[in-house]
């Protein structure tokens, strides 16, 4: 114990030793101030982005982009304060800078892909879309990533490298969409009847719109049935609603008018050899 105390006091009494822990004790400091002041600071900014009235995704973008800044800010000052030579190594990365792009670039690709997306908005929080196979309502676009939750309740974090440089679709950016049908009725059927019952359908559900007006048509001469093209109209949030309960609906009227419902079947004739 002798020993290790009088190493001590030997450190202590040593002049750049202790400048050292000063200086170490006060860059600690300065990097715990600073995460503080820099979280309060991007709290503050969010704040006021949000009653600007700015959309939420964009925020949050914007939020991780400036709390990571400020603490690389933080992080130099503390360097300096311990004598750290910064622009020795603010050098030495930039030499790296190739080496680490290479290492990182589909990092970077997904950086660059989630500025764009920020930018350009195809999509925003709470919005349905299918992005890169994959379909479900926007939860998150963070800096790297896009955070998506499914129809059943999975979280699927897709990078927005695939996000930005795939087909985009949003299911939710218009009020309103159309529901395509088909709905095939046998040869021996009243083609008008059959129309007249599909159109009555779509105008007795209460959620079919009046505007646009329900398109009803025959769409094809199939191998064993006539195929009608049902259009009707609906407010987007309705839709999976509307095609579940006029889809019960058409075979139920069809059928209660007479009409068959036809599906494929192969005909086997047996010959018996003589």
């Amino acid at each position: 114990m002798d020993t290790i105390k009088g190493f001590i006091d030997q450190l202590l009494n040593n002049e750049a030793v202790t400048s050292w822990l000063i200086s170490f004790v006060i860059a600690i400091v300065i990097f715990l101030v600073g995460r503080w002041v820099a979280k309060r600071v991007t709290k503050v900014i969010r704040s006021l982005m949000l009653k600007r009235g700015m959309e939420e995704t964009l925020i949050n973008f914007l939020a991780q982009v400036m709390y990571a800044t400020l603490m690389t800010a933080v992080i130099i000052t503390a360097l300096q304060k311990m004598n750290v030579p910064v622009t020795s190594v603010a050098a030495i990365v930039a030499a790296a800078g190739l080496a680490i792009g290479l290492a990182l670039k589909d990092s970077l690709t997904n950086f660059a892909q989630g500025v764009m997306l920020v930018m350009f908005q195809p999509f925003k929080k709470g919005d349905f879309v299918e992005v890169g196979g994959i379909a479900g309502s926007v939860e998150e676009i963070r800096i790297f990533s896009t955070i998506l939750k499914t129809g059943d309740n999975k979280q699927v974090i897709i990078p927005n490298g695939i996000v930005g440089s795939g087909t985009i679709t949003n299911y939710s950016v218009h009020a309103t969409r159309r529901i395509d049908f088909v709905m095939g009725v046998s040869y021996d059927d009243d083609l008008k009847v059959a129309r007249d019952v599909l159109t009555r359908v779509c105008k007795a559900h209460p959620l079919v719109l009046d505007d646009p007006k329900t398109n009803v048509f025959v769409s094809n001469l199939g191998d064993s049935s006539v195929d009608f093209a049902v259009r009707p109209w609906v407010k987007t949030a309705d839709y999976w609603t509307v095609y579940g309960e006029l889809l019960e609906s058409f075979k139920t009227e069809l059928e209660a008018a007479g009409c068959n419902l036809p599906y494929p079947q192969t005909d086997v004739y047996l010959h018996q050899a003589s």
